[in-house]
């Protein structure tokens, strides 16, 4: 069967990234569905949501690298069969494809695949959440016309053309490969507060984001409660976009500090019941999420041998993964005690803190280095 040219085929691969991400946010509207169907507390809610995080992190680590032996094709046809059924997603193959199919002359692989994530969870939670305000049975059509899509999206699959060619040691590619190289430590260890930050933040709002907004805003309205969590994840896609040509540090400080001036904004509303104050903050945290994330990342892999990319970025999404679900549980087991807007108000004080360590982090590098370094570009590194 004849396949895409390398352009098409990069926006193929593209919008199949979009669908796989969006998959992975549409849950999040239907948590408060299901608390009221089967009277789930905070702390059930988190715990579903943290299985379903450590599920994407172990297919992450497992499945990660097999496309570099048995070629890109099978396993994103498989995997999209796959999330037909247990809804896994694939975003280190697809991401691995836009970097195959991007125009040498141009390449926009590394900025699709770090301001993806930020519009296909905005879709699938927004669609979603329209689902759940206007049709009867939504838990039943949403799954139905995702998993057609799904379906569809595997067969779409054969039109890309197969970038990576078959090599031996599949099998052993399954086993997790997390490394951070000893040149790279000082840089990783200087952005590790802002991801932690980043991705804790991105928990909360999927979690326990639309609970949030009912009981301590009063926005019962599905689909309302959604916007708030596209007013986070959209704006972190559009900050990536806008901190693309930044030098990396640059990105990464900039971002930081507009992500905890954010949060602490979301203290404000907070404390306030503000619900205007509450969607501002989630946008200019939002904005600080992808720029910081954006330049974090890039700072961590400058000059990282190609050899130990894989091995790095494991690292980050582990830590991502790690961050985005083990604190949005522990929030969750403590909400029955204090309460859900007490336990938001401290979460978001110790991101903000997280997230000026990492800015005071890298400040402190440059001041040790004894001759100025140019900083590349802020293209995120994949």
């Amino acid at each position: 069967m004849p396949t895409l040219s390398r352009t098409p085929a990069f926006w193929t691969a593209a919008g199949l990234l979009l669908l796989v991400l969006a998959a992975s946010g549409v849950p999040t509207p239907l948590y408060r569905v299901y608390q009221e169907q089967f009277g789930f507390g905070p702390g059930m809610l988190t715990t579903v949501f943290g299985i379903y995080a450590m599920a994407l992190l172990a297919a992450l680590l497992v499945v990660g690298g097999l496309s570099d032996h048995v070629g890109r094709r099978p396993v994103l046809a498989g995997g999209l069969l796959l999330q037909a059924v247990a809804m896994v997603a694939l975003t280190g193959t697809l991401g691995a494809a836009l970097l195959d199919t991007q125009r040498p002359d141009k390449p926009l692989g590394p900025l699709v695949n770090s301001a993806a994530p930020g519009f296909g969870l905005s879709l699938g939670v927004v669609g979603a959440g329209m689902v759940v305000e206007f049709v009867a049975t939504p838990t039943r059509w949403v799954f139905a016309v995702l998993a057609v899509a799904l379906v569809l999206a595997a067969a779409t699959v054969r039109l890309l053309p197969e970038t990576s060619p078959r090599a031996p040691g599949a099998l052993t590619s399954l086993r997790p490969t997390v490394r951070v190289p000893r040149s790279q430590r000082p840089a990783f260890l200087a952005v590790l507060p802002v991801i932690v930050a980043a991705w804790a933040l991105g928990g909360l709002y999927l979690s326990l984001g639309p609970s949030l907004a009912a009981s301590v805003f009063g926005i019962e309205d599905h689909l309302v409660g959604s916007l708030l969590v596209l007013a986070m994840q959209g704006s972190a896609a559009v900050g990536a976009v806008l901190g693309r040509n930044l030098p990396h540090e640059r990105a990464m400080v900039a971002g930081a500090s507009v992500f905890a001036v954010g949060v602490t904004g979301t203290i404000a509303a907070l404390l306030t019941v503000q619900t205007v104050v509450m969607f501002g903050s989630a946008v200019v945290s939002g904005l600080g999420f992808g720029l910081a994330f954006l330049g974090a990342v890039a700072t961590a892999s400058a000059g990282v041998a190609p050899a130990d990319r894989a091995g790095l970025m494991s690292s980050v999404f582990v830590v991502g993964y790690l961050s985005f679900s083990l604190p949005a549980i522990v929030a969750g087991a403590v909400t029955g005690a204090v309460g859900l807007e007490t336990v938001a108000e401290i979460y978001a004080a110790v991101l903000v803190v997280l997230a000026l360590t990492a800015v005071a982090g890298v400040r402190l590098r440059r001041r040790a280095r004894p001759v100025a370094e140019p900083e590349d570009a802020g293209a995120l590194a994949a």
